[in-house]
């Protein structure tokens, strides 16, 4: 009997893992890694759909509530993101997606946004700094998209009219007639009534960029970039949740013989996520291939 017992949860094992396999080996998607890992590739896609993606090699990063710092997430929504990773030896793509059920872009009072982000230390060395986001002394780099940001470049417009269409205006006063022979005028005017931009302040309003470059050197000490080096950013959302793009700069140092550590971070919107208030990974190793290994998968 101990034995019929033993026999059935062996092939039940055994069709467990064989199912695993399968779902790891399924057609167009790599195999799974215990870390992330950059494919060298001479093109690195914006694009979240391009073929290319098909077959690389993703790591499912393990998400948990930020419950650190205040302000904590209490709840836990995101379980994981699967991850993807391609450079041309400048620059580095990673292909982040995550379930969401409920699309978040549109801001306004009581409305979160959905966003991702990718951090990653600013140097490499034998200590890491913390996880959430760096220590004093050890800084990291964050690269930081949100779905808002995403509609604005798509082509929305950052109106009244877009973020309320029920609402009811005439225009707006540096929409006057008399001012459309002065452009710089009205450009002054447009300040006037924006004083988040007049102030410089690069986070609301129209944008050419759906991500932002930030640094951080322990909870609380987030703030730009002070040497942004032009990254990008593409998302896009289906019936089963996001697919973004992040593309920035190899980070310093990384090389096939020099690894490093990445974690990522994941607001949901409908959730009520917006700031500290998100789900995030530890770190996780970062390593690339030489040129030539793996090439099978980025023909």
């Amino acid at each position: 009997m101990l034995r019929a017992k033993f026999i059935l949860i062996l092939i039940v094992t055994l069709i467990l893992s064989s199912n695993l396999l399968i779902l790891s080996c399924r057609s167009g998607e790599g195999p799974v890694t215990a870390e992330v890992v950059i494919i060298p590739s001479a093109n690195v896609p914006l694009e979240p759909n391009a073929p290319l993606w098909k077959g690389i090699p993703r790591h499912l990063a393990k998400l948990i509530p930020q419950d650190l710092v205040e302000p904590r997430l209490t709840k836990s929504s995101t379980a994981e993101v699967e991850v993807k990773a391609l450079s041309n030896g400048t620059l580095v793509a990673f292909r982040l997606e995550w379930l969401d059920p409920v699309k978040n872009d549109l801001p306004g009072p009581a409305r979160f946004i959905d966003g991702c982000a990718i951090q990653i230390p600013s140097k490499i060395a034998a200590n890491v700094p913390d996880p959430q986001m760096g220590q004093e002394g050890q800084s990291v780099e964050i690269t930081f998209w949100r779905a808002d940001w995403q509609a604005i470049v798509n082509g929305r417009k950052d109106s009244i009219k877009e973020l309320y269409p029920n609402a009811t205006i005439d225009h707006y006063p540096y929409e006057a007639k008399p001012l459309e022979k002065d452009p710089a005028l009205q450009s002054e005017m447009a300040k006037r009534y924006s004083p988040a931009r007049a102030l410089g302040n690069g986070r609301e309003g129209p944008r050419d960029s759906a991500v932002e470059e930030l640094i951080a050197e322990g909870p609380g000490s987030l703030s730009p970039s002070p040497n942004p080096t032009g990254a990008k950013g593409k998302g896009l959302y289906n019936s089963k949740g996001w697919s973004v793009v992040i593309l920035r700069n190899l980070p310093k140092d990384l090389s096939p013989n020099n690894r490093s550590q990445v974690a990522f971070a994941i607001w949901e919107g409908a959730h009520g996520e917006v700031g500290a208030r998100k789900m995030r990974s530890g770190w996780v190793p970062l390593l690339m291939k030489a040129e030539g290994e793996l090439s099978k998968n980025v023909q």
